[in-house]
């Protein structure tokens, strides 16, 4: 019998790491020895503190997660590893290839072969590890489908707001403009070469065509709504979890006409469907990630035995940390 350790949400505010039966591999399979997983900041705090709504599936489009819906459970999408065993059906130039894979927080993992991705010889780990939020982000531009001179808003400068805010960077707009409360995140976006940053007290423009609201923050959905003019669009890539959102929808967003687009990685959106198909757009994400190489925004590397601090770091202190990553003894 092979064990692995995995990380458990216990309770609200409560982490351990446990021992567990890694499961036998299946002929299409392979085993995975974990070597980086990375920690996605605003979807997992909401797990950390009990805030999502714990009747629905913890994630149903990710096959590793979606059997779970509340406490005590696994969980983590961000996970880079070696492959060391194979069924008996794979393709053996596999083994001892470097992987992504969609899985939790836990030393080993297995996974249907055909659900792992190889990672590109020129890209590194670190790397890697942000194909999620890559993938994120590259949804979130195409939905929001920004057109050349226009004047642009990104709310929230986390992981996912830094890497979409370097996609839209490489558009020709005439400007691109950040929100965040953190002065960290904001130094790193300037440093992407966005023409402003502002904390949400400091901004005064209100001439935007496109919004996008990427911080998590019910309140701030209303500041986007307010920030763009007639018949602006403002695309919703946060999820509230249980938090209450009241938006203010009886001025401006009725005569003006703004539009609310929401966006979802675990699909396409329609207007693509008929050439876009996940492949395409993993293809893309893999070319983004070695151009922008978001490895420059890890903070913080933390032990996966000690994986209890990270969360308690998120949770008091998320000033001070862009992203944090697991590290899996070899």
């Amino acid at each position: 019998m092979k064990i692995r350790k995995a990380i458990y949400f216990d309770a609200p505010y409560q982490v351990s790491v446990q021992e567990e039966e890694i499961p036998a591999l299946a002929a299409a399979q392979a085993l995975v020895r974990t070597t980086l997983s990375a920690i996605s900041a605003g979807t997992e705090m909401l797990f950390y503190r009990g805030q999502f709504p714990q009747e629905m599936a913890v994630d149903a489009s990710i096959d590793a997660l979606e059997e779970q819906s509340g406490y005590p459970m696994k969980y983590g999408y961000c996970a880079v590893g070696s492959v060391e065993e194979l069924g008996e059906n794979v393709d053996k130039n596999l083994l001892g290839k470097r992987v992504f894979s969609f899985q939790p927080h836990q030393s080993h993992f297995v996974a249907d072969a055909n659900a792992l991705f190889e990672i590109p010889e020129n890209l590194s780990d670190e790397d890697a590890v942000f194909l999620p939020n890559m993938e994120t982000a590259v949804n979130l531009v195409m939905d929001a489908k920004p057109v050349i001179g226009e004047r642009v808003i990104v709310f929230g400068q986390g992981i996912v707001g830094l890497l979409t805010a370097s996609l839209l960077r490489q558009f020709p707009l005439k400007r691109l403009v950040v929100v965040d409360p953190v002065p960290l995140r904001r130094q790193a976006a300037l440093a992407l070469g966005v023409d402003a940053a502002f904390a949400p007290d400091e901004l005064t423009e209100n001439d935007f065509d496109l919004a996008l609201e990427l911080s998590g923050v019910p309140n701030a959905l209303n500041a986007a709504i307010g920030v763009v003019d007639f018949a602006g669009r403002v695309v919703v890539g946060s999820w509230y979890g249980q938090k209450p959102v009241s938006l203010n929808l009886g001025g401006r967003f009725h005569r003006e006409r703004i539009q609310l687009i929401s966006s979802q990685v675990s699909t396409i959106a329609p207007q693509f469907g008929g050439r876009w198909d996940k492949a395409r757009r993993f293809g893309v994400v893999l070319e983004m990630l070695g151009r922008v190489k978001p490895s420059q925004w890890i903070s913080s590397r933390i032990p996966f035995g000690a994986a209890d601090q990270a969360y308690v770091t998120l949770d008091a202190r998320p000033q001070d940390v862009l992203q944090v990553i697991l590290t899996y003894p070899t």
